[in-house]
């Protein structure tokens, strides 16, 4: 558990599988953890997170215990939670309107909560939508609050106005059939409202990117690009808003552009399937995690060099040997003084090694 005076000055928040909250600043290259219980438990694995203010100052965790947990930057403590239960499996969207609480799961209900202090404790949420099995993505409009998006596998983009009535006021339609009249499968991973446009954006698990106009009348997409030949996992928007990075399952890092559906280039990728992208809102810096446990900053359009990578390690007693290293010195101890023993052996076998004379040769004698 850091100081809580240093939370404040961390710059990337991740949320790790064992339920750490990770704060890292990247000037100091240190990383602190933070627990609510005091010691990591895969049973608070962090599966969401999004800030719980507009001043950056509170952090809200979508646990896999169904725990919604509020973490202030400023204290660098827990300061509540919430049991927000409903549906099966894990948190696929967590967000923040107002005193209100959106919440969506695996199994696709959505669901709004008051989130005041006074009525914290009630079970009862607001609204809940069905929004459809296999959810991957619920994503909030940043410029509408009351807007979200959802997709998922076999689950078609949607979008949703939490002030209207339960149907969707967008629903996508699946792209035609391909060259060998078949259905095209569905499987939107990741979904991202365009600023300042009525348009969203989705990545897939079939390596697609699509952009989507509500206004059009076909709700197919506007605009497809592919990349690579693997499941595209998390996408981000740029700084500017024009362009999209995706990472894969490979660890494959990418920018293409959604005017002309071009590749921009390629980042130096992680060793591990990509779990999480995050653009800085000004600068050109983008912030990856994934299966290799590494927090990687890299610099827009320069793949050469990264300007950070941390490897934050899991919270251990001090001075405690494993279990497991202990066995390994153990056996390589043992494998030596064997090897030993019977190279000692050998040598008293064979005795001291004698000098080997040359025999000469006998001279002819001639008849």
């Amino acid at each position: 558990m850091a100081a809580s005076a240093g939370a404040r000055w961390n710059h990337v928040w991740v949320g790790t599988e064992t339920g750490i909250l990770k704060g890292v600043n990247l000037q100091r290259k240190q990383a602190a953890n933070f627990t609510a219980t005091g010691q990591p438990r895969r049973e608070e694995a962090v599966s969401a997170l999004c800030w719980g203010s507009s001043d950056e100052t509170q952090i809200l965790l979508g646990c896999a215990d169904g725990m919604v947990r509020h973490f202030s930057t400023n204290e660098g403590r827990f300061q509540g939670q919430r049991h927000c239960p409903g549906g099966e499996g894990t948190f696929r969207g967590l967000a923040r309107a107002g005193g209100n609480l959106i919440t969506c799961v695996d199994s696709g209900i959505l669901r709004v909560w008051c989130d005041d202090d006074k009525e914290a404790s009630s079970s009862d949420p607001l609204l809940e939508l069905r929004v459809g099995p296999g959810v991957c993505k619920m994503r909030q409009d940043p410029a509408h609050p009351h807007m979200v998006a959802t997709g998922g596998k076999e689950n078609a983009l949607k979008v949703w106005d939490l002030q209207g009535s339960e149907e969707p006021v967008f629903r996508a339609k699946n792209v035609r059939n391909d060259w060998l009249d078949l259905r095209v499968p569905i499987w939107e991973q990741d979904i991202h409202f365009l600023p300042d446009s009525q348009k969203l954006v989705t990545c897939t698990g079939y390596h697609q990117v699509r952009v989507y106009d509500p206004a059009s009348p076909q709700r197919r997409p506007v605009l497809e690009a592919t990349y690579g030949e693997y499941p595209l996992t998390a996408m981000t928007l740029s700084p500017e808003g024009n362009s999209v990075i995706v990472g894969n399952t490979h660890g494959q890092l990418a920018e293409i552009d959604l005017r002309q559906g071009r590749l921009l280039g390629c980042l130096k990728g992680l060793a591990g399937s990509v779990r999480a992208l995050q653009c800085h809102p000004s600068k050109p810096l983008l912030a990856s995690c994934g299966l290799d446990r590494v927090l990687r900053v890299h610099r827009i359009r320069n793949p050469r060099g990264l300007e950070h990578k941390d490897e934050p390690q899991e919270p251990q007693e001090p001075n405690k040997v494993s279990p497991e290293d202990t066995e390994t010195d153990e056996l390589w101890a043992s494998l030596e003084t064997v090897a030993k023993r019977k190279l000692a052996d050998s040598r008293q076998s064979q005795g001291t090694p004698q000098t080997r004379h040359k025999k000469k040769r006998p001279r002819s004698t001639s008849p």
